[in-house]
């Protein structure tokens, strides 16, 4: 069973940067897709890009292409999410999970991801 833990996140300056990670555990990375969600204050979560188990990145939430990219480094055991010139719009919680009948990224939606750990919030703010 695939564990994720979240870190990385914290308070930046609008037009700053963060590079999250999301480390696995208990089985390995290479065979998961992996996606990063994020869910703001009153907002229902959604879907920011997902990674596949071949390192293909098929999906990014149209409000972050061109400021975030998704890798993953299966060797650490870990997917990584870089944002840059962060907007306040991009205030939220941000979790990783697998996806829990593929190891694509086919129906990008939480609810064809499990292990929804702690998240790590990002706050954008002056």
């Amino acid at each position: 069973q695939l564990q994720l833990v979240e870190s990385g996140g914290g308070l930046v300056q609008p037009g700053g940067s963060l590079r999250l990670s999301c480390a696995a555990s208990g089985s390995p990375l290479k065979n998961y897709a992996i996606g990063w969600f994020r869910q703001a204050p009153g907002k229902e979560r959604e879907g920011v890009s997902c990674v596949n188990g071949y390192g293909v990145v098929p999906n990014f939430l149209d409000s972050l292409k061109g400021r975030a990219t998704i890798s993953r480094d299966n060797a650490k055991a870990t997917v990584y999410l870089q944002i840059t010139n962060l907007k306040p719009e991009d205030t939220a919680v941000y979790y990783c999970a697998y996806h829990k009948y593929s190891s694509y990224c086919s129906g990008f939606v939480p609810s064809n991801f499990g292990d929804w750990g702690q998240g790590t919030q990002v706050t954008v703010s002056s």
